[in-house]
């Protein structure tokens, strides 16, 4: 498996819609940055489910604020359709990371995973401040991986989660 780099991403992202809306903006050389979608799943005391919250009246200068140890699902704003031949794995920005967010590592993209935007599972692991949380928060980067042939079964026919045009919780 290789990594592709910036040009093969962009090559990909406008001959197959690899991703929509693409940004050349977004582009690193071995990487493209994701924003943060309009919708969370979050806690309530009130009931185990998580229930969805629509952020997109909130701002960077006023932001849903995540509290301490508090956990949601996320959306990237971003809708995916990975051709068989492509993986690919989510990964929080750096910059994320030492402002305290935690995402649960559950960000593997099958090659055939389509029509869907990236449900995140992040964390607020500081002790006493909240973190914001607002649509267009570059949040993530994807790393986008050549596969050595194309798999037997695709995700394409296998997947869970594919059409999903929002945050979902787990099916399984």
């Amino acid at each position: 498996m290789a990594v592709l780099c910036d040009w093969e991403i962009r090559a990909r992202c406008e001959k197959s819609y690899m991703v929509v809306p693409f940004d050349e903006k977004l582009l690193n050389p071995a990487s493209l940055d994701v924003l943060l979608g309009n919708h969370l799943m979050v806690e309530s005391i009130y009931s185990p489910e998580l229930i969805r919250v629509d952020i997109s009246h909130y701002t960077e200068e006023e932001p849903f604020r995540l509290e301490p140890s508090e956990f949601c699902l996320a959306e990237t704003c971003e809708l995916f359709n990975l051709p068989d031949d492509i993986s690919a794995q989510f990964v929080l920005k750096s910059s994320r990371a030492r402002s305290g967010y935690q995402h649960l590592l559950a960000g593997w993209c099958d090659p055939g995973w389509h029509n869907s935007k990236l449900t995140l599972e992040l964390k607020n692991v500081r002790s006493h401040h909240a973190i914001p949380l607002y649509p267009g928060l570059k949040i993530g980067q994807m790393v986008f991986h050549q596969m050595s042939n194309v798999p037997l079964n695709s995700y394409a026919k296998t997947g869970h989660y594919n059409g999903h045009l929002t945050v979902m919780p787990s099916v399984a």
